[in-house]
């Protein structure tokens, strides 16, 4: 069969050609550009959720709030016996949401408070004004800079309670304190002024006209020399001096309780202040202290001296309480070691593949009251000389947001009984605490 005839075929080949030319350059035409996003517009805020809670921020960062918090419950297995020092239970321990942010890049605030039973209801209030990380001035209730791992926050400590030296060291108190870090946290400093409180406990307003001047200093001295693997080696030394004056209904005295929350001192109480064990005079207290964290290892020690004037009618004495506690622990698997807590690398739920981090820790602490406190100040027969207690605790953090814990607590006694000691204290604590 003939072809095509050949007029036919540049008419053909132009338009094949046409075709081929436009391909090739639609080819070589790089893809129109995406527009740029649009930027926020001014007054708007963006909402995000993650695991650290919820936070609305202002379009030019100068507003941020964050809606954040913590449930734990526990559980408190004493020993069967008829004379056991505490009930088994389960309890809310904490219940905290917690408000904080930043107004106008300047200042930030904190407003924690809690829901649990027999527990006062607010824990932080404070404004910070913040111009430079080197100095920063805190108004409002909050933790004096004193204890070591009263400063922690109770999300993070590694047993369930904390140990002995925390009785005597501050809780919450109401006061203004400048603090800051120096060489890019080499250094760390806290200065404050506040109404003043009994060793460990907290107070909203001021009984006796006198303020308490509280001081910390801490250094991570191997930060300075560039040593990254000795960089969680942090030393400080923290103190604490006012006068308090109590009275027969606030006696500026508190009682003095084991790991496993059970009362073990208390002073004299009557009618009046002829029978009534009340604060009156100078406070004094002073805690060297410490830490190490060494990639999965972790250690921690306190001492603290908390010396106090009281009055019993017209007898005056000059008391010396003293405690100490040290601590280790080590992840096993899934994080490192922390004083903000261990964070699992791998960590457990609905779209998590690993196991989260498990932590094992140990522990003692002791301490010792005033001889001179008996019998005068004290009842022998109801409060101890010393408690000397031992321990261990089991972590399993399976996220950020979710810990399981389980500890078991010994403490023997020194007197606090008619006939020779206290009985021995040996409780199983177990946690579950969802944080964000």
């Amino acid at each position: 069969m003939a072809g095509p005839p050949l007029h036919r075929c540049p008419p053909l080949l132009a338009t094949a050609l046409v075709w081929l030319c436009s391909s090739v350059a639609l080819a070589q035409t790089p893809p129109p550009a995406e527009p740029a996003p649009t930027p926020p517009a001014p007054g708007s805020v963006s909402v995000r959720a993650t695991s650290e809670g919820i936070s609305l921020r202002s379009a030019d960062d100068a507003l941020l709030l964050k809606l954040r918090g913590y449930v734990q419950l526990d559980g408190r297995f004493f020993e069967s016996r008829a004379d056991r020092p505490g009930a088994t239970t389960l309890l809310i321990r904490r219940a905290r949401p917690l408000l904080e942010g930043t107004l106008f890049s300047l200042f930030d605030f904190r407003l924690l408070v809690d829901f649990a039973a027999n527990v006062p209801p607010l824990w932080d209030a404070y404004l910070e004004f913040r111009p430079r990380k080197e100095v920063r001035v805190r108004v409002g209730r909050f933790r004096p800079p004193v204890g070591l791992e009263r400063n922690q926050s109770g999300i993070h400590t590694l047993f369930i309670e904390r140990a002995l030296p925390t009785d005597l060291v501050p809780n919450r108190d109401v006061g203004v304190m400048v603090h800051g870090e120096l060489k890019d946290g080499v250094v760390s400093y806290a200065l404050g002024a506040f109404n003043g409180t009994a060793d460990g406990a907290s107070a909203d307003t001021n009984l006796d006209d006198s303020f308490d001047l509280a001081a910390r200093v801490f250094a991570h001295p191997f930060r300075a020399l560039g040593l990254s693997s000795l960089s969680g080696l942090g030393l400080g030394i923290a103190a604490s001096r006012g006068s308090q004056f109590g009275s027969a209904s606030t006696t500026g005295e508190a009682p003095l309780r084991s790991m496993g929350q059970q009362t073990f001192f208390i002073f004299r109480t009557g009618n009046g202040l002829g029978e009534t064990v009340v604060a009156h005079g100078p406070h004094v207290r002073w805690s060297p202290q410490g830490y190490l964290y060494l990639g999965p290892l972790g250690a921690m020690a306190e001492y603290v001296s908390s010396t106090q004037e009281v009055n019993l009618g017209e007898q005056h004495a000059r008391l010396r309480f003293e405690s100490w506690q040290a601590s280790a622990s080590y992840v096993l698997f899934g994080g490192k070691a922390a004083y903000d807590g261990v964070k699992p690398t791998e960590p457990f739920g609905a779209s998590a593949e690993g196991w989260g981090a498990v932590e094992l820790g140990a522990r003692m602490s002791e301490l010792r009251v005033d001889p001179d406190a008996f019998p005068v100040y004290a009842d022998p027969t109801r409060s101890a000389r010393k408690a000397h207690g031992w321990g261990a605790v089991a972590n399993w953090y399976l996220n950020n947001n979710v810990r399981v814990a389980t500890s078991y607590d010994h403490t023997e006694y020194e007197g606090g009984a008619v006939e020779g000691a206290r009985l021995p204290e040996s409780v199983v604590m177990s946690r579950f605490q969802v944080s964000w």
